[in-house]
């Protein structure tokens, strides 16, 4: 047993508390990220066990090299229409962003958040999946309903709390949520759709079913006990759910550090649960598009969960509330290694022969024509502090099924209340 003369040698414990490389007015250095060359990752077979694919978790799966080619064995060899509406439904997305965010400066809605330089992780991940398959989102993945053809004025309805509004103003703006199209409501707390989608995918094997689940959550949500939980029940049932970790290197106003990235790769979180592991170059919607097929395939062929982690930069503020400039450095997003994900398939696109600089100008007109045209339509149902929002009563019902007596009398309470207060 030590005493206390040998322990007056050792030096005073220390805290390590995580910073950032770049602060405001930093200039911006990514040199130290290894960013491997493009095809040169090996595709493991799906039935792979995961202790046998552990390298691929500090790899990274990429698919478009430098020159915009397509190379490698993770190439899905997708048909000219398929990339061109994946190249489309990107532009609506992040046109669509564009445009709602200009309306909650408006002060025609509350709130919004945008997912720009994210979108492959959405919109070519939900492609790679079946229609039937239940989508668990985090709140930057307005792409999955893009992909699945929901229709713009439901969201901005939903954005606006308006009349309209199929979710009746209980939920924040763009916490959507549509059963028809198997994407389950947006929650605000954090985590809490993972281990829903490990349950619901449990669910789905133990029924002999053949769909699977797919979540998403921010690097920063790693750290919360629902993903632990989660990825722990998804190990020791083989549930067939994918889960996607959107490392965007920034929560709200905290690096990814604070989550652990300091230490390792977001990735090795599945290594440690001996769950099969890949890290993608979430800017190439090919990679993206490639990792979500296999980890589907797996998943299917009752192989068991994957994690992907798909590392992706965060080129907007984390919602309207929030200010980037006051913690990071504006070069960040110039300098960026992996590029934009819509500028590097259209490049790839053009280097195919199948587009040009000309398509594209008139793809972008055309998305921001309908996108207002749309936010023009879904106004007349009502924007925030214009009325026309849903009646006062709907705040009660549609908790019971039968409304019981205490919260009958809550209403007619609350409304004598309001008739005092507003009598027209």
């Amino acid at each position: 047993m030590a005493d206390e003369k040998s322990k007056s040698n050792l030096p005073p414990l220390t805290l390590h508390v995580p910073e950032p490389k770049f602060r405001p007015g930093d200039a911006v250095d990514y040199s130290d990220l290894n960013i491997p060359v493009a095809g040169a990752q090996a595709r493991p077979d799906i039935s792979v066990e995961p202790k046998d694919m552990q390298g691929m978790a500090y790899e990274m799966v990429r698919v478009l090299d430098d020159d915009h080619k397509v190379v490698g064995p993770w190439d899905p060899k997708l048909d000219d229409e398929t990339l061109l509406k994946m190249l489309r439904t990107m532009v609506e997305v992040r046109t669509f962003d564009d445009r709602l965010h200009r309306q909650q400066r408006q002060g025609k809605t509350s709130f919004y958040m945008k997912c720009t330089g994210e979108e492959a992780t959405s919109v070519a991940a939900a492609m790679a999946l079946h229609a039937d398959d239940m989508c668990f989102p985090s709140y930057r993945q307005q792409g999955i309903l893009f992909a699945r053809g929901y229709p713009m004025i439901e969201m901005v309805n939903q954005i606006f709390s308006n009349k309209a509004d199929k979710l009746k103003g209980r939920q924040l703006p763009i916490m959507y949520s549509s059963r028809e199209l198997n994407f389950f409501t947006v929650s605000g707390n954090l985590t809490t759709q993972y281990p829903q989608a490990v349950g619901w995918a449990m669910a789905s094997a133990s029924k002999g079913d053949s769909r699977i689940a797919a979540v998403w959550c921010g690097e920063g949500s790693t750290a919360e006990g629902d993903f632990h939980a989660a990825i722990t029940f998804a190990a020791v049932y083989n549930a067939p759910v994918i889960m996607n970790i959107v490392n965007n290197q920034w929560a709200i106003s905290s690096f990814s550090g604070f989550a652990g990235a300091e230490r390792t790769t977001f990735a090795a979180r599945g290594v440690g649960y001996g769950v099969a592991a890949l890290r993608v170059d979430g800017n190439d919607p090919l990679a993206v598009y490639a990792a979500t097929s296999w980890a589907a395939e797996r998943a299917r062929t009752n192989q068991g969960p994957t994690v992907i982690e798909h590392f992706t930069y965060r080129a907007e503020a984390h919602s309207t509330s929030d200010d980037p400039t006051a913690y990071r450095s504006a070069q960040e997003r110039e300098e960026w290694p992996l590029g934009d994900p819509i500028m590097r398939l259209k490049r790839h696109l053009i280097h195919r022969g199948v587009w040009s600089v000309e398509q594209q100008e008139q793809l972008d007109a055309e998305c921001l024509e309908a996108v207002k045209s749309v936010v023009k339509e879904a106004a007349k149902n009502g924007i925030l502090g214009h009325g026309l929002h849903q009646p006062f009563e709907t705040m009660f019902q549609d908790v019971f099924e039968e409304m019981p007596w205490h919260l009958k009398e809550q209403a007619e309470q609350a409304n004598k209340e309001r008739e005092i207060k507003w009598p027209s």
